[in-house]
């Protein structure tokens, strides 16, 4: 993420990068910005519109920064500020009432809660039943799986906190997935 982002802070015209420069930026500012807007929106597609409109906010606007976490805590900043401008802008058309929408036609056919609830059950019980399995995994295998996802790290930061080299870790973490799945398999096969 950090190499995306020092690109950001170097370009004095983002326009003027190469396309894959531009890309490897982007997809750093993705990396930033979508586990804090998904947790405050709840919508994947809020989110998206969201990071969009930050991003270009933040192209658009650089403030002349030197230093790499000044830069981070101004885009977390533009990403807040996006964030809250869009549900404020959307709590807007919430709260108007459209005559039209008064009125319930009882011809259509609307998905039951009933299946909402029980698709929510059973992912639920997915988190659960995954949750036990990483228990259940030998600690290393463990600390990896929760590296990697739980705290996003590259396969190069978690071998470089571990002392050993990115083939180990890939390896090990192969070894840890194939178990949860081994596992989810025996437990879920039959319900599938």
């Amino acid at each position: 993420m950090t190499e995306g982002i020092l690109l950001l802070m170097a370009s004095p015209d983002f326009p003027s990068l190469s396309m894959q420069t531009q890309q490897k930026v982007y997809q750093a500012f993705y990396r930033l910005a979508y586990q804090v807007i998904i947790q405050i929106t709840k919508d994947h597609a809020a989110t998206e519109d969201i990071i969009q409109e930050s991003f270009l906010k933040a192209i658009d606007h650089k403030p002349a920064i030197r230093s790499e976490a000044q830069l981070i805590n101004w885009l977390k900043v533009v990403i807040r500020n996006s964030t809250y401008n869009y549900l404020r802008k959307h709590k807007k058309r919430l709260n108007k009432v459209d005559v039209e929408s008064v009125f319930i036609d009882n011809t259509i056919d609307y998905a039951t809660e009933v299946d909402f609830i029980e698709r929510e059950i059973n992912v639920k019980e997915l988190e659960a039943a995954i949750g036990k399995y990483l228990q259940e995994l030998k600690p290393d295998f463990r600390c990896l799986i929760e590296m990697r996802w739980k705290y996003d790290m590259s396969y190069k930061e978690i071998a470089e906190v571990l002392g050993t080299d990115e083939k180990t870790v890939k390896y090990k973490l192969h070894r840890a997935r194939s178990a949860i799945k081994c596992k989810f398999l025996q437990e879920w096969s039959e319900s599938l």
